[in-house]
Parts: structure tokens; sequence; C-alpha cells
């Protein structure tokens, strides 16, 4: 898959394409060089991620489109040939580390603090610091949490789920969020502990698949 030049078609996240994969199957695909659609779909996956982690740091929508856009090059670089072991590291910390590394550069470039022909040099001399480590993670964990709720989304009702996000998600007292929702307290309880029992499942199996 070409990346995009001044002239070229950029790769936005679009959630709407999302397909399931398991992690190791799509970091195979990736690997190969060739399969766009596996690109696509790393997006889908990847790409809100990249981007809610970029605006912590403050940048605006088109830098953290070209954020997206640099980890797709640092990747793509990486990827041809790449044979994935977990024993020797895990993808996330690998993906942490090209995206906060492509985030410090890109405000420097905006903030015109480095040439832009001396971006490369910057690289290696960024250092991830205890507070770059908490946002990545905090973003993490909600990055699970969206992933996790398209399923329960599919495998619920919708009554269900609004129950659940009223009570469980935006700290909606039981009983307000039962008259708001035409629902029994009891209803309102067994979404909550249903939907929760399976968020736990569905997140382990995620990092699971991401090794």
């Amino acid at each position: 898959m070409r990346l995009h030049s001044n002239d070229e078609r950029r790769v936005y996240w679009s959630p709407v394409s999302y397909q399931v994969t398991t992690h190791t199957t799509l970091l195979l695909r990736l690997s190969d060089g060739a399969d766009s659609q596996a690109w696509h779909e790393f997006c889908d996956r990847y790409g809100e991620l990249i981007h809610t982690v970029s605006r912590r740091y403050s940048l605006q929508s088109a830098d953290c489109d070209e954020v997206l856009q640099d980890v797709l090059v640092a990747l793509s670089r990486a990827m041809p040939g790449f044979q994935y072991d977990p024993a020797k590291g895990k993808f996330r910390s690998y993906l942490k580390t090209v995206v906060l590394h492509a985030i410090f550069r890109r405000k420097a470039q905006s903030q015109g603090e480095v040439p832009l022909d001396d971006v490369g040099a910057l690289t290696g001399a960024l250092v991830i610091d205890q507070h770059s480590e908490e946002t990545w993670e905090a973003e993490w964990r909600q990055y699970h949490l969206r992933m996790a709720m398209r399923t329960i989304h599919a495998e619920f009702s919708r009554a269900d789920v609004t129950a659940f996000k009223a009570y469980a998600l935006e700290g909606m007292e039981a009983r307000a969020s039962a008259e708001l929702l035409g629902l029994s307290i009891d209803q309102i309880y067994q979404a909550k502990s249903r939907i929760l029992k399976r968020l736990s499942q569905i997140v382990e199996k995620q990092i699971k698949d991401e090794g």
C-alpha cells in the first residue's frame, strides 16, 4: 500500500468499515505490504485512538490527521517481512512509541522548534516521560472500552444498553434512570450486571488477541 505524498489520497479512520480480525492476523496481513484492506482495518481499529491521544497534546484536527499518516508511514517501513513475537515485546508498547514520537515531532514542527529537515534527528532524542505514559494508558483503556461497546451494542437490546450507559457510565441514579427510560429499578440493575460481565469478557479477549 502506498501512503500519501502531497498529491496522493490520504487514508482516514472510518468506524463504519471496521472488520473484526484477531490482532495477530491483522499484523501478519500488514507485514505482507500489499494488503490495502489490512491498512484500512488498522485505521478503523487504531485511528480514533491515535486521534484522541493527539488531541490530548492540543494538536489541531489537521495535525492529528498528519500524526496518523506519520504512524502509517513508520509502520509501512517496518512491517514488510515483520514477524510478530510477543516474547520480544508487546505491539501496544511499540505502537505507543511510534505514536508518541509522531506527536512530539508534529508539535515541534507546528511550533517552529525544529526545521523540517532536522525532524529525523529529533526522533532519537525524544524521551517518553511519566505524563506521556499515563496519557497513553488512559486513552488505551478508553479505546478498549469503545471497542468492547461495539460488541455490546450488537449483542444487547437498545433498552439494556441505554440503561447501562445512563446508570453505569453517566452516573445517573438507578431510580432516576428507571423513571427516565420507563423501566423498573430491577431492570436497571440487571442490565448493568449483565453488560459489565460481558464487557469484562470482551476486553479480556481484546487484550489477549492484541498480544
